[in-house]
Formats: structure tokens, sequence, C-alpha cells
């Protein structure tokens, strides 16, 4: 089992933070005019970071001074945008909007320097690889999942099936990743797999090497949002979990396995997104209620002991060392 302890409000301890949240409050020039969708960080400098919105735009920021120093605008609004963790050769900002088309835009000449055709209907989701530097992945409203080279002309390399490839092409869902609006996407921490979920109440886990379906049954997933749903997996513990919002609640499931293990509950409203921080094993949540809480992992866990009348602790299986040396093996 993963158990968490207690969440608590994240942040609100710290003066820094309060005095940063004072300084971005509703009256500030560069403030978002409607509903802000995505947050990021630079991935190799917190001296930057983005944020996209309803408004139409994209804003680089500047976090010392709070100012934006760069702002991309769009004929569309703006449901999601993503960089790459780990690209060293470009600094593109994959961009989804309301339009079918991916837009591409570069930090470095402050430009859209070219998009991605294919989709039919809006893009939800987007999410850059955290194994190869210009392979990414789209999810939108056509009921379809792209994964792209950015290098290629064509761009396109897969489109998954989640049939794969078993029934005829005038089946109404082949070709297609779920029978709705796929509206999430995220990698495994490998970058091996990815994760998606669709308003078909369905969470599907896909080989992202050759786009083959792997059929893990998680069970119904519900999933009601009209927007972009931002879920999350762990990286660094020794099994691999996946929480995703579920209602004013939070799922918790195996990757590989697609055993539900727990369910998070300390919001009031419905929960629209979730970030996992490796370094302290902890998981963030941000909810309609207005609140960010804090999940903390419990280390030990209490167990039944034989005379069923006293407990003791075990160790949560997530923090388990599942290192070893040849000598222990041998």
């Amino acid at each position: 089992m993963l158990g968490f302890l207690s969440a608590r409000q994240a942040g609100l301890e710290d003066p820094l933070c309060l005095r940063r949240a004072e300084s971005t409050r509703r009256d500030h020039r560069d403030v978002h005019k409607y509903s802000v969708e995505t947050v990021q960080w630079y991935p190799h400098d917190t001296g930057m970071f983005t944020s996209s919105s309803f408004d139409k735009t994209l804003k680089v920021w500047d976090t010392n001074t709070l100012q934006t120093a760069d702002v991309f605008t769009f004929e569309e609004t703006v449901y999601s945008h993503h960089m790459s963790p780990v690209a060293t050769k470009h600094c593109l900002v994959a961009v989804g909007t309301r339009g079918p088309k991916v837009q591409l835009c570069d930090l470095k000449s402050g430009s859209c320097s070219h998009i991605l055709q294919g989709h039919r209907q809006e893009i939800l989701a987007v999410s850059w690889s955290p194994r190869y530097d210009y392979i990414l992945a789209t999810a939108s409203a056509d009921s379809r999942v792209k994964l792209w080279d950015v290098r290629r002309a064509s761009g396109c390399l897969i489109t998954l099936d989640q049939h794969n490839g078993k029934k005829s092409q005038a089946v109404e869902s082949a070709n297609t990743a779920h029978n709705g609006k796929v509206n999430g996407l995220c990698f495994t921490s490998d970058g091996l797999h990815l994760l998606t979920v669709g308003t078909d109440n369905r969470m599907r886990l896909w080989n992202s090497s050759n786009g083959e379906n792997t059929l893990v049954n998680y069970g119904k997933v519900y999933n009601d949002s009209r927007k972009g749903l931002k879920f999350t997996v762990s990286c660094g513990c020794s099994s691999e979990f996946v929480f995703v919002p579920y209602g004013s609640t939070i799922a918790v499931y195996t990757v590989y396995s697609g055993e539900q293990i727990t369910m998070l509950k300390g919001h009031y409203k419905s929960v629209d997104c979730c970030v996992f921080q490796s370094n302290f094993q902890e998981l963030y949540s941000g909810s309609r209620d207005c609140n960010i809480l804090a999940w903390v992992p419990s280390l030990y866990e209490p167990v039944p002991d034989d005379d069923e009348t006293t407990t003791k602790s075990q160790l949560n299986p997530a923090f388990e060392d599942a290192w070893s040396s040849s000598d222990e093996e041998g």
C-alpha cells in the first residue's frame, strides 16, 4: 500500500511565497486576463518560468522581477503547453490550442517556429518525451494521440490505436486512442511508456517506441473535464504510481499492474492538476476549492500483528531500497 500523511496547504507558511503571491495579484500589469491552464519552470534554470491561459497567451516570466520577459499571442484559446525536460539543442515550447494545429514556439528567437498538422479538433494536452529531445506527444478532442519527431518534415511518427490494428479501418473507433476526447498525457519517468486519459473514463498505457496499447486495465477512471487534465507519475519509488484527479479526490494506481492503491481525500471541490516532486517524494494538487495541498508519504505503515490486538510498523514498499550488490545476490 502507498500511504500518505494528512495533506497540508502548501507554501502558506513561507513569507517569500506570500510576498510573491502578493506581487502577482490581479491588478499586476502582466497578469493573465482569464483562467491560467499551465505553469512550468524552465527546466534548466529556475530564473524563468512560463504560463499559458484562456486569454490566448503564453507568457515567459523573469522569476527575480516577476515581470514578463516575452509574450506569445495566439488566435485561439490555449489549453496546454510544455517545454522539454531534457532538450539541450532547442528551446521549443509546444502549445495546444482550440485550433487543430500544434504550435511550436522558440524561446531563443521569440517567435513561433513552425506548426504540426494532423489533428482534426482542438489540442487538449501536449507532452515532450523525458527520454528524447525531439519526440512530442499530443492529445486531441478528435480521440487521437499522436507521437511526433519535430525534426521531420512529415512530423507524425505514430497515431496510437487502442485496438493495435486488429480492427478494420472501416470501424469508426479504429486508429483512435480513446472513444472520447483525449485530454491528458503523461510519460513515465524513463520515457518508455505513455499514459493517456480520455472522457470515455479510461486510462491507457502505451509503449512509446512502437505505439502498442499494453492493455493494462485500470478500471473506470472518472473524467468529466472539458479541458486538459493534468495528472502525474511518481519518480524514484521502488514501484511507479500514477496520480489522477478523480472528482474532488485523487486516485492512485500502480502504473504497470493497473491496481488502484488508494484515494487521496482532502479537497472540497474538483481537482484539476497534480505534480510529483521527486526530490522530496511529495505530491502537490490544485483544486477549484482554491487550495494547493502537499501530500507527504508515510515512511512506515501499521501492520496487524499475529494476535490481531497489536500493530507493528512496516516500511512502505514505495520507499524500499530495490538495489542489491552482486555479493548479496550470490
